[in-house]
């Protein structure tokens, strides 16, 4: 009779399982006497020093990318039309913000914003240099259904985005970004982690091969009831496979930077996790799967509260990190600045006013020196949605 054969366990995140991949990896380390060298990017210097400029102290990044239809949604709020004149005034309005250079780093703009102007001609590219703000794109075209997964998603995008990146270069971008999205309640699969982490490899690949820094942003969504505890082990185990692939696409890490969810529960779960306990399960989760050659930790607000994604971003900072670890909001630093603009050109001041507000805030959690004083209720008020979508 024959020998019974056996296999190592499957990994739930990986086909073939933990053995085999060591396996794998050890093959390839034996290999790579024999290989030849990796070409750097013709970029490399230029990718370190964008993103050593965005990491830097006590400041951020003001996200703005919002598609067309989610701006639209943004001004409906305000009773606004979605008209391109009306984005436009909009984000005028957030990028000649006097004194914003003093606590934003970057912004991150849709692709009609890149190439847009202000009323007055100057292009918005320019009014972010005037500051020494980092121009940065969107470069994702959008979160589709993934077949064969758990009714999961698949960021599309890769067909062209060399091409793409090259132009929004010439442009004035130094850096993009990329999201795509993880669903606890889903599983997540198998599959949806390995796809979501091979296509970040290969965006991020393109872009710096194209000289934009890519900032690799797998967002673990907060929709369910799930404990902190299951969302650090999912956020583990997507950072540890996103990693594995950088690494196989030579992603040159110092010319990376990452925008992660926080370890938070799930937005239904019957208990609040205080900032401090965020802060420890964020960075314990970091401090296992990133390296530190990562310059920066650029961390998205994911529906909290203005006032909450501060406190947490706050509590980070509380001692040394291997890492810049800031903020890269835009509901978070956004909201209070519509409610105030209300879309009328007497309130221009008063809007800018209110987004230097939160962006010193964040500048001060940054720098762990935020308390949270004086804090409008509106600052407090939760801007979480199910399934939410740029």
């Amino acid at each position: 009779m024959a020998a019974t054969m056996k296999f190592a366990p499957t990994s739930q995140w990986v086909s073939g399982g933990a053995d085999l991949r060591r396996s794998s990896v050890r093959t390839q380390v034996r290999r790579s006497v024999s290989v030849a060298p990796i070409r750097a990017s013709a970029y490399s210097d230029e990718l370190v020093q964008t993103a050593k400029s965005v990491a830097s102290p006590g400041r951020g990044i003001l996200a703005i990318d919002e598609s067309n239809a989610t701006c639209g949604k943004r001004l409906a709020s305000i009773g606004l039309d979605n008209t391109e004149p009306n984005r436009q005034a909009y984000r005028q309005l957030l990028l000649t913000t006097p004194g914003l250079g003093e606590f934003i780093s970057g912004a991150i703009l849709f692709e009609e914003t890149l190439y847009q102007s202000t009323t007055d001609g100057k292009k918005f590219v320019d009014c972010l240099r005037d500051q020494k703000i980092m121009p940065g794109i969107k470069v994702d075209k959008g979160l589709v259904p993934l077949p064969g997964s758990n009714n999961e998603s698949w960021c599309q995008g890769l067909d062209g985005l060399a091409s793409r990146c090259a132009e929004y270069y010439k442009q004035g971008a130094r850096f993009a970004k990329w999201r795509t999205v993880v669903s606890v309640p889903c599983g997540p699969s198998a599959l949806a982690v390995k796809e979501a982490a091979w296509g970040l490899a290969r965006y991020a690949a393109i872009a710096q091969d194209n000289g934009l820094v890519p900032i690799v942003e797998p967002e673990i969504l907060l929709d369910g009831d799930h404990p902190i505890e299951h969302t650090f082990e999912v956020a583990e185990k997507v950072w540890a496979e996103v990693f594995f692939y950088l690494a196989q696409n030579n992603v040159l890490l110092e010319g990376t930077l990452l925008k992660p969810s926080m370890v938070t529960p799930g937005a239904d779960h019957k208990t609040r996790a205080s900032p401090d306990t965020i802060a420890q399960f964020t960075l314990k989760m970091l401090r296992r799967t990133v390296p530190p050659a990562v310059p920066g930790i650029m961390f998205l607000s994911g529906g909290q509260s203005e006032m909450e994604a501060t406190l947490n971003l706050n509590a980070m900072n509380q001692s040394p990190n291997p890492w810049h670890v800031s903020f890269s909001y835009a509901r978070a630093l956004q909201n209070s600045v519509l409610k105030t603009w209300q879309g009328r050109p007497e309130n221009i001041q008063a809007a800018q006013k209110a987004l230097l507000v939160r962006a010193k805030a964040n500048s001060l959690a940054q720098l762990g020196r935020y308390t949270g004083e004086g804090e409008s209720d509106e600052a407090k008020a939760g801007m979480f949605q199910k399934g939410y979508t740029y």
